[in-house]
């Protein structure tokens, strides 16, 4: 049986070169490991399993990123049907005790912006995606993400206590 290749890639090069990307994607939204793990699984499984194909590099990954933002919305959804509250607060991989006061990494400031924000602003200024690519992954209009960005650093300057100086 012939390997499947996507964008030229084999799968296991596929999950090397853009596990991190997925995994930072789901982390962003997510922010709970054993669901993050899960849906970086589900994304591979997906890929795998419908083997689409990709004009380039850069169609797999948005592709991927695209796959894992909605296996994080599908978690968030079952995980509201079954989960209490205090349970999600238990297992957030952020919490008030991990904000640090490293003034070089706003990462804890990032996390407690609401998701909408957070893929937004991981999407522009941790992979580099322009807007209209940014609307493409999202489905949202190219509008919509430059107000979710504007209102996403405007809320990230409040958390992180900056006042325009």
């Amino acid at each position: 049986m012939a390997e499947h290749r996507y964008a030229g890639l084999s799968f296991e090069q596929t999950v090397r070169q853009y596990a991190d990307s997925v995994y930072t994607a789901c982390v962003v939204r997510l922010q709970n490991s054993p669901d993050v793990d899960d849906c970086v699984q589900n994304t591979f499984v997906k890929l795998y399993q419908k083997s689409p194909a990709f004009h380039d590099e850069n169609h797999l990954k948005a592709w991927l990123l695209r796959v894992a933002i909605n296996e994080c919305k599908k978690s968030v959804r079952d995980r509201r049907r079954f989960l209490p509250l205090e349970t999600l607060k238990e297992r957030s991989l952020v919490s008030d005790s991990t904000r640090a006061e490293d003034t070089s990494d706003i990462s804890w400031a990032l996390m407690r912006l609401e998701p909408k924000y957070r893929e937004v602003l991981f999407l522009y200024y941790i992979e580099g995606y322009k807007v209209d690519e940014i609307a493409d992954i999202l489905r949202k209009k190219s509008n919509t993400v430059k107000s979710l960005l504007k209102r996403g650093r405007e809320k990230l300057k409040m958390i992180y206590g900056g006042d325009g100086t």
